[in-house]
């Protein structure tokens, strides 16, 4: 499994994500910058958190134009995984790649802090070996977390078992106290139907180092590569 991780100007957390990808876990990385338009024969690109463009428009309005978005939509067209990590997953609901958007937090400000949050099922990579009664601690750090979706669209993916995970308290409870955010259904991340685009508000690459005091958010990587119960 070869990664990319993409830069885009204000991105603030790809080398924490090259970090956990290639010093951690092990695998080759490819850096990717945001002009450019070839992803380097990689097999799973990565959009990482932080501000492109300085949140200008809206958040990942801007980066959504730049060029490698192109290459990053055929790959998801021909079924190579992309998952974006706040910053990323807004970035991908601009362009489509995933369902919904991402709105202003329903306290307008913004929120940096640990969460609690559970696997909705287990039907994609993302959460493919994460108990359902399992619950992580992950860190957030966003102003525009809010996940919105018509109530059609919120229906199907619902029903399609596309939300990937949800927000909830210390004892897995899925309650409005803990919705950070004010996001639909306390919904944390989703994915596509094809099931090989991603996106999570979270930051699991910020618990995912015991040097950090918190690996919760390498389980999510585990699952992601199968690794889990392997």
């Amino acid at each position: 499994m070869k990664f990319g991780v993409i830069t885009f100007p204000g991105s603030n957390c790809d080398q924490d994500m090259i970090y956990v990808l290639e010093s951690t876990m092990g695998y080759k990385v490819e850096r990717l910058w945001h002009k450019e338009a070839d992803l380097k024969g990689v097999d799973f690109v990565i959009l990482p958190g932080g501000f492109s463009f300085g949140d200008y428009l809206r958040s990942g309005a801007i980066a959504n134009y730049s060029p490698i978005m192109n290459e990053v939509q055929k790959h998801a067209a021909k079924g190579g995984y992309v998952m974006g990590i706040c910053n990323g997953f807004q970035i991908l609901c601009e362009s489509k790649l995933l369902p919904g958007t991402l709105l202003h937090n329903n306290n307008q400000k913004f929120t940096c802090k640990n969460v609690f949050l559970k696997a909705d099922n287990n039907s994609s990579i993302v959460n493919q070996g994460i108990s359902t009664d399992d619950i992580l601690k992950i860190p957030i750090a966003h102003a525009e977390g809010r996940y919105f979706a018509p109530e059609d669209t919120l229906s199907k993916i619902v029903h399609n078992d596309q939300v990937s995970y949800r927000y909830c308290d210390v004892d897995g409870n899925i309650t409005d106290e803990s919705n950070p955010n004010g996001s639909l259904e306390n919904i944390a991340g989703v994915c596509n139907e094809g099931r090989n685009v991603f996106g999570i508000m979270p930051h699991p690459e910020r618990a995912a180092d015991l040097t950090l005091g918190n690996t919760d958010g390498l389980k999510i990587f585990e699952s992601m590569l199968g690794l889990v119960g392997a």
